[in-house]
């Protein structure tokens, strides 16, 4: 494991990202206590620790520049209950594939007051009833939960079914229960890492996301490149076989680029080297490209 210290944290890459952020990243070094970011200087718009160590999601410095977060990949099981008063900007949380599991744990992120993306997808916390309305509850300003949109109907019913506050200590209560009922016949068995899409399995997304008809599936089918995952349905297409039909994508320079980009003229490279594709936020999708 390797602690995070400023030397690490001074040399580790930090770049202009896809949607002109400046992003640290330090995903991959094993490290299993967030601690010294101080250092950076509150400089960045994006921080990533994924593929990390982490266990508790806490000992954050005053970071008012802070707007996303990512630490999936990691083993997190708690989360610093006043984690708002210290990431008071932070509207974009990636928890996917960690250890939450009781939905009581989720609760000290309704301290973060402009939270409007989340996922905590492939965390057992997604399997307990009432999951989604919960957080939905819980989270006021969330607008998208498991890259997923949260619904007027959806608030409704959240509302609805946690009318009081005994209502919600009940749902907390069966969620623990369950909990409780899987530890008495599971030992402490290690959660099971995300394995990292293969080469062809990357350039079949790119592939896809090329010929998508919608603005939907092109911000899926981004998101799941941008965060190592393999999209359902994926199909991987027999190299031996392909061929180019004209209904690929159009070179720009040494880009490749989807219609849909090309057709609006939003284009767009990224100079760094750890960009290999241009990723649109959540809320602004004007379009993609992406180098082969």
């Amino acid at each position: 494991m390797v602690k995070l210290t400023a030397d690490l944290i001074w040399n580790s890459p930090h770049f202009f990202n896809a949607i002109k952020e400046r992003e640290l990243e330090l995903r991959g070094n094993k490290i299993p206590v967030i601690e010294n970011l101080g250092a950076t200087e509150d400089q960045f718009d994006t921080i990533d620790l994924s593929d990390n160590e982490i266990v508790k999601l806490e000992n954050f410095p005053l970071l008012n520049r802070l707007g996303t977060l990512i630490v999936n990949n990691n083993r997190i099981t708690r989360i610093n209950p006043n984690i708002g008063e210290f990431l008071p900007k932070l509207h974009t949380l990636v928890l996917t594939n960690n250890r939450l599991v009781n939905l009581v744990e989720i609760d000290p992120l309704a301290s973060i007051p402009k939270l409007q993306y989340l996922s905590l997808l492939d965390n057992n916390i997604t399997k307990k009833p009432n999951y989604r309305l919960y957080v939905i509850h819980k989270l006021k300003s969330l607008r998208v939960l498991d890259f997923i949109k949260v619904k007027a109907k959806e608030r409704a019913e959240a509302a609805a079914l946690f009318t009081s506050k005994e209502a919600e200590e009940e749902v907390k209560k069966v969620s623990q229960e369950v909990v409780q009922k899987v530890s008495d016949t599971t030992e402490d068995a290690e959660a099971p890492k995300v394995v990292a899409p293969t080469q062809e399995q990357i350039l079949a997304i790119k592939a896809a996301i090329v010929n998508s008809q919608t603005i939907e599936e092109i911000a899926r089918l981004e998101q799941a490149l941008k965060f190592g995952q393999v999209p359902a349905g994926l199909v991987v297409p027999d190299p031996a076989s392909g061929v180019n039909d004209g209904s690929g994508p159009m070179e720009v320079g040494n880009r490749k680029c989807g219609s849909f980009a090309s057709n609006h003229g939003s284009c767009y490279s990224s100079s760094d080297a750890h960009s290999s594709y241009c990723l649109t936020s959540f809320t602004i999708l004007q379009g993609f490209c992406y180098f082969l």
